[in-house]
């Protein structure tokens, strides 16, 4: 299994960005404008599309405010195995460390899902530091 993790840090507080992880239903607004351009929640699922469009069902799997951790499943006949967490921690000077693990199956498609993901932290950066 592949496993990709993606850290970065956001020049905001954790809390602000924790607020926008954990609104699963407007990452299209809150987080990843212009990387996803659509979510609709259905029960603990969201249907995402994105900007290349392609379509992904993820489900949410926990969502922990005391440790600032999200998890959840992407749920799709074409991959096998894909399961993700984001961890967002507090750093001294009063900004963010953005912590994201994406483990997946079949290994042949990480390249693939890790050149996605650099596009949504290009998204999400410029989003969460106000841009």
């Amino acid at each position: 299994m592949a496993s990709i993790q993606k850290e970065f840090d956001v020049g905001s507080p954790a809390q602000d960005v924790w607020d926008a992880v954990r609104d699963f239903g407007a990452v299209h607004t809150r987080l990843a404008p212009g990387f996803v351009t659509n979510a609709v929640m259905d029960g603990d699922s969201r249907l995402v599309t994105f900007s290349n469009g392609t379509s992904a069902r993820e489900l949410l799997v926990d969502c922990d405010d005391a440790k600032r951790r999200l998890v959840y499943a992407v749920i799709s006949e074409r991959i096998k195995q894909h399961s993700a967490s984001v961890q967002i921690l507090e750093n001294d000077d009063g900004r963010s460390k953005f912590i994201w693990i994406v483990d997946v199956l079949p290994n042949e498609i990480a390249p693939y899902i890790s050149g996605q993901m650099d596009l949504s932290v290009a998204a999400m950066k410029k989003k969460l530091e106000g841009g």
